[in-house]
C-alpha cells in the first residue's frame, strides 16, 4: 500500500488497485496511467502523467467545451494568472517574467528569434546540447551570419568545474550569448549553471538556461541563477499533461522577446506575460494542471517534492551502481552531478547505427517488442558511442532495473 502523506480525501480511489498487475511495481505505479504490463524506463523523454492529473485535466476541458465563451473570455485569463503564480513561487522566478510555451524547445526558440544577431556574433553552446536546439542554432547562423562555437568536454567526467572551464576558454569578445543545458539529455549531466552564468555575465555575456529536465528533478530558484532567459519542461518530472512548459525572461530583457506566434495582443504589449496570454485558440488545460500537478505530486511522500527528488536521485544511483556492478560498466559522472537520470557507455553490441529522431535503436526495439521494456538506448559523442539512459520517477522501482540489466546482458553477450 502507498504511503501517501496528506492525502485528500479526493484522492483516496487511487489507492485501491491490485498490485498484482503491475511488473515489479513501486508502491507507487498503480498511481500512473502507464500500461500495467510495461517496465517503463524512460521517464525523461516525455514525462507521464498521474491518473489524477488526467481526470484533472477532463474536468478543465469537460469547462471548455460545455460553455467555451464562458470559460475562454470570462474565465481563463484569471486561471492562467493562478497558474503562473503557483508555478513561479515553485520554482522561485518573479511572477511577471513568467510565460508559458508549449515546450522547452519553443522557449528556445521564442528567444533567438527574438534576438536580433549580426554577422561575426558568436553564439556559445557545448557539445552535450539537446539535438533539437542545435539545429535551431544551425538555422540562426546560417540566416542571420552569427557564428556557432562549441565547447566540448567528454564523459566520464570528474568535476562540474571542467564543465565552467571548458566554457569559459571558449569565450571571445565575439561572444554574444550562451545556451546552457541545466540538465544536459543526452548526458543526463546537472551542469553548474548558477556559476557558468555568473562568470559569463562578468565577461558581458547573457545566457540562456535550457531547464527541460529541472523542474520536479532537482530543487530550482530561478532567481537565484539570475540568467537572461531560463526555460523549462513542465510535463517531464512534474508530470503534467504533455505541451505545459515555462519561460522566464529577467526584467531587463523583455523587451523585444516576442511569442512564436503575435496575436491580438501585438508586439508591444505590456506587461511582458500579455504578449502572450492569447496564442489563438488553444486547448489550456496542460497549462491549467500545472499548480494542481505540483500540489498533488507533493502528497504523495512524507517530505514533498524535497523526498521526491531524493528518492528518484537514489533509487537512481542504485540502479547506475547495480548495472555497472553487474555489466562491467563506468559511472558517467559524480553522483551529486546525477538527478533522477543516469546514463552508461555500454560495450560494443552489434552495429553502431544511430537512429534519426523519428525512430529508436534497433537493440532498444528488439528489447520492446521480446519483454515488454522500455530501456533508452542511445549514442553519444563521435564516433558515436552507444549508451543507455536510466530514468527513476516514484513508479519505478529497484527491481524493474535489475530486471532490466539482466535482459540487456544478454544482447550485448550475443553481440
Amino acid at each position: 500500500m502507498c504511503a501517501h502523506y496528506g492525502f485528500a480525501e479526493r484522492y483516496s480511489k487511487y489507492i485501491d488497485v491490485n498490485p498484482e498487475t503491475y511488473r515489479y511495481p513501486s508502491e507507487y505505479s498503480h498511481l500512473w496511467a502507464l500500461e500495467p504490463g510495461t517496465v517503463y524506463l524512460n521517464h525523461g523523454s516525455f514525462g507521464a502523467c498521474t491518473k489524477f492529473i488526467l481526470e484533472k485535466q477532463k474536468e478543465y476541458r469537460d469547462m471548455l467545451e460545455g460553455q467555451p465563451m464562458r470559460f475562454m473570455v470570462r474565465q481563463l485569463e484569471g486561471m492562467l494568472n493562478n497558474a503562473r503564480e503557483k508555478t513561479a513561487s515553485f520554482v522561485n522566478a518573479d511572477p511577471s517574467g513568467l510565460v508559458f510555451v508549449s515546450n522547452a524547445t519553443a522557449g528556445v526558440n521564442t528567444v533567438f528569434r527574438s534576438l536580433r544577431f549580426e554577422a561575426g556574433d558568436e553564439i556559445l553552446f557545448t557539445n552535450h546540447i539537446y539535438f533539437a536546439c542545435r539545429q535551431l542554432l544551425e538555422y540562426i547562423a546560417e540566416a542571420t551570419g552569427a557564428v556557432l562555437v562549441e565547447a566540448q568536454y567528454d564523459i566520464p567526467i570528474t568535476s562540474p568545474g571542467l564543465i565552467t572551464d571548458a566554457l569559459l576558454s571558449a569565450v571571445s569578445k565575439k561572444t554574444k550569448i550562451a545556451i546552457i543545458d541545466h540538465i544536459t539529455s543526452a548526458t543526463a549531466l546537472i551542469q553548474p549553471v548558477e556559476e557558468i552564468v555568473r562568470e559569463l555575465e562578468k565577461r558581458g555575456v547573457d545566457t540562456l538556461v535550457d531547464g527541460a529536465h529541472a523542474p520536479g528533478s532537482i530543487p530550482l530558484d530561478i532567481n537565484n541563477i539570475g540568467a537572461a532567459y531560463y526555460t523549462a519542461n513542465c510535463h517531464k518530472w512534474l508530470c503534467t499533461p504533455k505541451s505545459a512548459a515555462i519561460l522566464h525572461v529577467r526584467k531587463d530583457k523583455q523587451a523585444g522577446i516576442l511569442p512564436l506566434v503575435v496575436s491580438h495582443a501585438g508586439h508591444k504589449a505590456e506587461p511582458f506575460a500579455e504578449r502572450f496570454f492569447w496564442p489563438g485558440t488553444t486547448d489550456p488545460s496542460p497549462i491549467l494542471c500545472v499548480p494542481d500537478s505540483i500540489e498533488y505530486m507533493a502528497t504523495l511522500m512524507p517530505g514533498g517534492w524535497e523526498a521526491i527528488m531524493k528518492r528518484n536521485h537514489e533509487v537512481c544511483m542504485r540502479a547506475r551502481d547495480y548495472f555497472c556492478r553487474e555489466l562491467g560498466l563506468t559511472p558517467s559522472c559524480p553522483d551529486e552531478m546525477n538527478a533522477g537520470m543516469c546514463i552508461m557507455e555500454l560495450p560494443r553490441m552489434g552495429e553502431i547505427d544511430p537512429p534519426g529522431y523519428k525512430d529508436a535503436d534497433a537493440v532498444q526495439d528488439r528489447i520492446y517488442r521480446e519483454y515488454d521494456l522500455e530501456l533508452p538506448l542511445w549514442y553519444w559523442s563521435q564516433p558515436p558511442r552507444r549508451t543507455t539512459r536510466l530514468s527513476a520517477q516514484l513508479y519505478n522501482s529497484d527491481e524493474q532495473f535489475r530486471y532490466a540489466a539482466g535482459i540487456l546482458k544478454k544482447y550485448y553477450v550475443r553481440g
